[in-house]
């Protein structure tokens, strides 16, 4: 039987501080060799702004293969629709039955500030207090409640495009809004980018020392990034995927094409950090980076939280696929 599990019922089945554990435990077992994560394909229609990726991955400890098929339609917003809509497909790794259909949206949302969460406990600064915020939509929320669960911060400073966005946030959170995202940056201990940018809208000029940024905003196209070249290029860069940063990452690819930095300047990935096979921050003053593009063996790892919290509690819907 295959469950079906819709947007409601993942938000009702799993809790952050969850997915945040499991994240880090398949980011781990990556490290280790007992995952299988590949490059996603992207498909391009001629003619067409909208791009199509395959997120897929296998992992042994789940038991399962998954896919999701993320769609990244940018003329979506004019039509009061989202960007990206995906859906997630696993299989079990035994004997290739069709485990489970799941909405894919909250997945993303939780996984993808659970990563951060998860690599901001490995390469920021004790010490931070203040957490930056540059975008102020769902995935600051989702972002401030993951990074909370991680860290003790003292101050939260958002900014947003839309003053109006960033002064609802600051309501609902107590955050504090900023005139300028150079503002945040400059102020912030940890900085989160939360932006679906195609242009720079964070300078490295503005990076003080100390500072760590979670990059997770810029929608996986090569010419799209969020930080600019000498942002990167003063940062040491971790990536959730070798493969998949050097196929879709702008933040990275961008800089590469410009001759500001090396291949070896992203070649370190946050699983190796978590195992202690690279270095994590090597002192108070380094600059540290997570590029987060995001990867299926993430959406794998909720997947598996989804399917056993369902099947434990009756939720869901379940189909038999092969009648």
């Amino acid at each position: 039987m295959t469950l079906i599990l819709t947007r409601s019922e993942v938000l009702a089945m799993i809790s952050l501080p969850e997915v945040i554990t499991a994240v880090r435990a398949a980011h781990t077992e990556l490290a280790r060799g007992q995952a299988v994560l590949p490059a996603p394909p992207a498909m391009r229609l001629p003619g067409s702004d909208a791009t199509f990726l395959a997120m897929a991955a296998s992992s042994r400890a789940a038991g399962l293969a998954a896919v999701k098929l993320l769609a990244d339609i940018p003329a979506n917003r004019d039509l009061g629709l989202p960007a990206q809509r995906s859906a997630i497909l696993t299989l079990a790794t035994a004997d290739g039955a069709c485990e489970a259909l799941i909405d894919g949206a909250a997945v993303t949302r939780l996984r993808t500030a659970a990563a951060s969460a998860v690599a901001t406990a490995a390469l920021a600064r004790p010490d931070s207090r203040v957490l930056g915020l540059i975008g102020a939509g769902a995935l600051a929320h989702t972002h401030l409640e993951a990074l909370r669960a991680v860290h003790r911060f003292d101050r939260v400073l958002v900014w947003s495009r839309s003053a109006a966005t960033a002064r609802a946030f600051a309501e609902v959170t107590g955050a504090h809004t900023a005139e300028s995202a150079e503002q945040v940056v400059r102020e912030a201990d940890v900085l989160c980018t939360l932006t679906p940018s195609k242009t720079p809208v964070v300078q490295g000029a503005w990076f003080r020392d100390g500072l760590h940024v979670n990059a997770v905003g810029a929608p996986p196209r090569p010419d799209h990034r969020e930080i600019d070249t000498e942002g990167i290029r003063r940062a040491r860069v971790v990536v959730d995927s070798r493969l998949t940063a050097g196929h879709e990452s702008g933040d990275v690819l961008i800089p590469l094409a410009e001759g500001a930095i090396e291949a070896g300047h992203f070649a370190d990935e946050i699983g190796e950090v978590l195992i202690g096979t690279k270095p994590g921050r090597s002192g108070p003053a380094q600059i540290t980076l997570y590029n987060s593009l995001g990867v299926g063996l993430q959406d794998l790892a909720v997947a598996r939280l989804l399917i056993d919290a369902a099947r434990a509690r009756g939720m869901g819907t379940e189909i038999d696929l092969a009648r």
